[in-house]
């Protein structure tokens, strides 16, 4: 009985403008070899065919450099794929796949599946019924027509859509590009392979949305696999393993500073930073110099060794402790002004008076050390 992969919304063309140059590179670069990737795992599983749910390409003004480069990455598995098109990526009168196949850039054996319709594979044991999106949003069911759909006895139903499941995702994304969530029921499917939903997520048995196979957000929504589904008979539930894809893990972590011993926690953590991790770490509280000279070089470090890491230390209050102080070597009218500020951190003003004190002690800090590096 037939044996494939489903995956779904590789974004291929995706721009990452919110990193540095050089990361955003990498990681756009990465989701081509995400396919490379597949193309593997197919070979490796025996797999009678790859279906992709959508979303294949980001934006329908890809480059046509990008639309080759794709199906190149494509060729590492020399059995059938089968394509529809998302809301990313519709199969509009002029579109993506209309310069695809004008470029010939379309292998014989990936089906571009621009229209609904039933694709049989009788030697391999299953039929596919598909529900491509011909315009970005459709506010109809389009995987209504598989309750009618006749295929030949004894092949197993696979049907491939890409849109919400209504009642099962958020509220605010069960809108345009509905789906009925008893779909696979009612239309006797052994098997619906879902695209639209970027993580990894079960409806039911028959049911699944793959998720993307390379993250490429920080919604902690299980991204990076692709779905291999066993069908072992007609009306039998399909075996349905997630296998890694992933390069990157993308991460959100929120770090507060009160003691020394909170900044050695997250030091600690920042040692296990790797070169697959894209990081956006937000550190709040207080320390003094000490403190945030540690602080600064761990963050440093992680930095070199991550492929991205963004920082944001504005909730961090840099709070000069004596030794601090006294290390500054500021005397007459800088060490007037410091005694003040000390003196107002205990009034009304604590809040001021410990901001200001934390810029000067830092200005002080940056002078000194030019001093002793010069």
């Amino acid at each position: 009985m037939p044996r494939f992969l489903h995956t779904a919304d590789w974004q291929i063309g995706r721009q990452y403008n919110q990193f540095a140059v050089d990361d955003g590179v990498a990681i756009a670069e990465a989701r081509l070899g995400a396919v490379v990737t597949l193309a593997r795992l197919a070979t490796e599983n025996h797999v009678d065919a790859v279906f992709v749910a959508g979303d294949v390409f980001d934006t329908q003004t890809v480059a046509d450099k990008t639309i080759l480069r794709l199906f190149n990455a494509m060729r590492g598995y020399t059995g059938p794929w089968i394509l529809i098109p998302g809301n990313h990526d519709a199969a509009l009168a002029e579109s993506v796949w209309t310069r695809a196949e004008r470029l010939n850039a379309v292998p014989a054996n990936v089906r571009l599946s621009l229209v609904p319709e039933v694709i049989a594979y009788e030697s391999a044991g299953f039929a596919v019924l598909t529900a491509p999106l011909t315009q970005r949003h459709t506010y109809n069911d389009l995987t209504e027509w598989f309750d009618t759909a006749d295929t030949a006895p004894g092949l197993v139903r696979v049907g491939l859509g890409h849109g919400a499941v209504q009642g099962i995702l958020a509220a605010e994304i069960d809108s345009a590009n509905p789906i009925a969530p008893d779909r696979a029921s009612t239309a006797r499917l052994d098997y619906l392979g879902l695209g639209d939903w970027h993580g990894l997520k079960r409806v039911d048995a028959r049911t699944w949305y793959s998720g993307t196979p390379e993250a490429e957000r920080f919604r902690g929504n299980e991204p990076g696999y692709v779905l291999l589904v066993e069908v072992d008979g007609l009306g039998i539930e399909p075996r349905v393993t997630p296998l890694q894809t992933g390069r990157f893990e993308w991460a959100q972590w929120e770090h507060a500073v009160g003691v020394p011993s909170d900044a050695d926690e997250l030091i600690d953590r920042l040692a296990g930073v790797q070169d697959n991790h894209v990081l956006e770490l937000v550190v709040r509280g207080q320390a003094d110099l000490n403190t945030l000279g540690r602080l600064n070089g761990a963050l440093t470090s992680a930095e070199a060794r991550a492929r991205s890491l963004s920082v944001d230390l504005s909730a961090l209050r840099l709070i000069p402790s004596d030794a601090d102080i006294s290390a500054l070597r500021a005397d007459g009218y800088l060490g007037d002004v410091i005694s003040t500020l000390r003196d107002l951190q205990s009034g009304t003003d604590a809040a001021v008076a410990t901001h200001a004190l934390g810029i000067l002690t830092s200005i002080l800090a940056d002078r000194q050390a030019s001093e002793v590096n010069v």
